[in-house]
């Protein structure tokens, strides 16, 4: 089973920028759909950003539009996301999710079947 991990969260004060990966073992990510989601406490999980298996074809929640990259580098069977200008309410555990269907581009949890465990991002002075 394609199993996920992801990396790079961590305490950042606003404005500031991280980088996450979402990294896979054992499958190669090439043929997958990923997306970034994230879960703050108290509130639903939500999309992030969402890109296509050849990275063609990307799109993000419009909280982060203009401050959030997603990329993919398949010959490095990884995907990141570059967070800058972050905000306080970008704090949440942020997950990374693998998807081989049609409607990846809708970006909901629902549509997504394999799940990394999250890193925590917390932006904070």
């Amino acid at each position: 089973q394609l199993q996920l991990v992801e990396s790079g969260g961590g305490l950042v004060q606003p404005g500031g920028s991280l980088r996450l990966t979402c990294a896979a073992s054992r499958f190669t990510l090439d043929s997958y759909a990923i997306g970034w989601f994230r879960q703050a406490p108290g509130k639903e999980r939500e999309g992030v950003s969402c890109i296509s298996s050849s990275g063609g074809s990307t799109n993000y929640a419009d909280s982060v539009k203009g401050r959030f990259t997603i990329s993919r580098d398949n010959a490095k069977n990884t995907v990141y996301l570059q967070m800058n200008s972050l905000k306080p309410e970008d704090t949440a555990v942020y997950y990374c999710a693998a998807d081989q269907g049609p409607l990846f581009s809708l970006c909901v949890p629902r549509v997504y079947d394999y799940w990394g465990q999250g890193t925590q991002v917390t932006v904070s002075s």
